[in-house]
């Protein structure tokens, strides 16, 4: 009973894990990744899992359990579409994927809540889940060995290969189980707590921006001014032409269109300005220009444009909040940490000591001159 109640209370907090992590794919990214909807599908699936395959819940009759077994039992076909949208741009959703889902969770549904009526055709329908399942969870894997090489090239990319890898190997191992004649019971606590792990990683993957990876560049995104950015935009080695293209496209956009002032620039929205996969952004990113993460390539910018505004002595009068706003910067607070973090100085201090430096530099230049 112990066991049972660890089950039930796990579950539950997977089924709101789940469920957090789909309102924030909704609310955040379905307007700048287009396989942030299948994400959030593959959430709500998650979840309904979880509850479907709980201990106690009813499954001999059709009623308001069915909806919950359809999406739940059609996981796998979610996982499927997922991965090939996250690893194969040129995939788009066909109206016969929507045909494949329907009869997937129409299979679940007749397999678990049709063995009062129809004990023969629930067991044949069960055998035939089990085996899409498998089938399914096959062709995501492999899917996903299509991208991995670039996806590794990241720590959000490697969080997301292991979730897709580990939600596919449990569901062929449940699978398995079941045409295998195991009970349900009897791997239910395994089962809460492989998706307590995916739950948490998904959460992990939701909460933070974790470091890509060391610059690739010794002292890349550490310099100030042109320099500093020469040295974000040196590449590590010589880039395929597609990199190339898209490096001197981004260059572009920061430079000249200086895309890092727009107001609530996510990775994104900068990858739908660019033309490319989001996890490819992170490569050129990380790989092509050095950078730590996402934040440090949009701060050295920022800050780069920030510096030229508190040195100008035209500008001694503008608020260094105003200064920070139009950089790009969303408040003061975040501004000065990152500033003081590049510099050493707060912006106050910065302002000061280069408006004393400029004095000198005229007073010396008057001198000269008289």
């Amino acid at each position: 009973m112990a066991l049972t109640a660890l089950d039930l209370g796990l579950r539950g907090a997977v089924v709101g894990l789940f469920l957090v992590v789909c309102a924030d794919l909704l609310l955040r990214y379905t307007t700048v990744h287009r396989a942030a909807s299948l994400g959030a599908a593959m959430g709500v699936a998650g979840a309904a899992y979880a509850i479907s395959t709980a201990p106690f819940f009813p499954t001999w009759s059709f009623g308001w359990s069915s909806p919950l077994v359809a999406l739940g039992m059609s996981s796998p076909v979610i996982l499927w579409l997922w991965a090939r949208m996250i690893f194969d741009e040129h995939f788009t959703l066909r109206p016969w994927h929507a045909a494949i889902w329907m009869l997937m969770a129409g299979l679940g549904v007749v397999a678990f809540n049709g063995w009062t009526s129809w004990p023969g055709l629930a067991a044949t329908c069960g055998r035939l889940l089990a085996a899409a399942s498998i089938a399914f969870a096959v062709l995501a894997i492999a899917q996903t060995a299509k991208g991995w090489r670039k996806a590794i090239t990241t720590a959000r990319g490697r969080l997301l290969v292991a979730l897709l890898i580990g939600i596919s190997s449990q569901i062929v191992l449940s699978a398995s189980a079941g045409l295998a004649g195991i009970p349900n019971r009897s791997i239910s606590l395994t089962v809460a707590c492989g998706l307590g792990a995916f739950a948490l990683l998904s959460i992990w993957m939701m909460l933070f921006d974790p470091p890509e990876s060391q610059p690739a560049v010794a002292g890349a995104g550490a310099g100030s001014g042109d320099a500093g950015r020469a040295s974000g935009s040196s590449v590590r080695t010589s880039p395929p032409a597609t990199d190339r293209a898209s490096l001197h496209r981004l260059e572009y956009l920061m430079t000249t269109e200086r895309t890092y002032r727009q107001e609530g620039l996510t990775i994104g929205l900068l990858a739908v300005r660019l033309g490319v996969p989001e996890y490819r952004l992170r490569t050129l990113i990380n790989d092509g220009l050095g950078h730590r993460n996402f934040n440090a390539f949009l701060n050295r910018y920022r800050i780069d444009e920030a510096k030229a505004a508190l040195a100008d002595l035209g500008q001694a009068e503008v608020p260094v909040l105003t200064i920070a706003l139009d950089a790009g910067f969303q408040s003061l607070a975040p501004f000065n940490r990152a500033f003081k973090a590049d510099t050493g100085l707060t912006p106050t201090e910065f302002r000061r000591k280069a408006a004393t430096g400029q004095n000198i530099y005229r007073e010396a230049e008057i001198a000269r001159s008289s």
